[in-house]
């Protein structure tokens, strides 16, 4: 903007200082902030053509989410695949081996069921599924239960090992300390401990010959009074 009234100004400016019209304007200076207009519109235009078609800035700014590493997926896929079926070659799964990962990525819940998966995988016309028909199963359920297809692999990515669960430490703490609590044994086993806790060890599980001398079954053992 300031500089369209420069140039305009210039031009007064000279016309103003030659009123008859008889010595030349100067052209150069007109020139000089014309070109200095086009080199400043180009720049603006390169600069716009950058900001939509340089996707690595786009994607700093988060205009696209990080994809899930196939890498990790594909080992995932590989573990699963051999779940239950040691004869596997890591390279088909079925659709029970694919419930049980779903389960233990908690993608199956009340959106996505179990009836739902099986839908989905019965439309690949095949009992197992290879890595790349997999996906396409992935994909076909994601668009159909409006879920993000990149969540659901980032789940089925990072849930463990096949079979690994994890406990909830507070019920596992509850259960460890109520067995391990001696004053609720009975019969034979609360034998095996004295009134601290504490086992008694091999006194605890057999009977063992007293010789000291008393009899059998004396209840004031070492209570005689020497001096006497």
């Amino acid at each position: 903007m300031y500089t369209h009234v420069a140039v305009h100004r210039s031009h007064v400016m000279a016309d103003e200082a030659h009123p008859n019209g008889t010595d030349a304007v100067d052209k150069v200076t007109v020139e000089v902030a014309e070109m200095a207009i086009d080199v400043k519109e180009a720049a603006k235009g390169t600069e716009a053509a950058g900001e939509t078609e340089n996707p690595a800035e786009a994607a700093a700014n988060g205009a696209t989410a990080k994809p899930v590493s196939s890498a990790a997926f594909r080992e995932q896929f590989k573990a699963f695949s051999k779940f239950g079926d040691t004869k596997s070659d890591g390279k088909h799964v079925t659709l029970s081996q694919s419930d049980k990962w779903m389960k233990q990525a908690k993608v199956i819940d009340k959106k996505i069921t179990t009836t739902d998966t099986g839908i989905h995988f019965k439309k690949l016309k095949s009992m197992k599924l290879t890595f790349e028909d997999y996906n396409k199963f992935l994909d076909d359920l994601a668009k159909t239960k409006k879920v993000e297809l990149e969540e659901i692999k980032s789940k089925m990515a990072n849930c463990g090992a096949p079979g690994v669960h994890n406990a909830t430490p507070g019920k596992a703490a509850e259960t460890v300390a109520r067995l391990t609590d001696t004053s609720k044994y009975t019969g034979s086993h609360k034998q095996r401990f004295d009134e601290t806790g504490k086992g008694k060890g091999i006194a605890g599980r057999k009977d063992m010959v007293d010789q000291s001398g008393y009899v059998s079954g004396y209840g004031h053992k070492n209570t005689y009074d020497k001096t006497h």
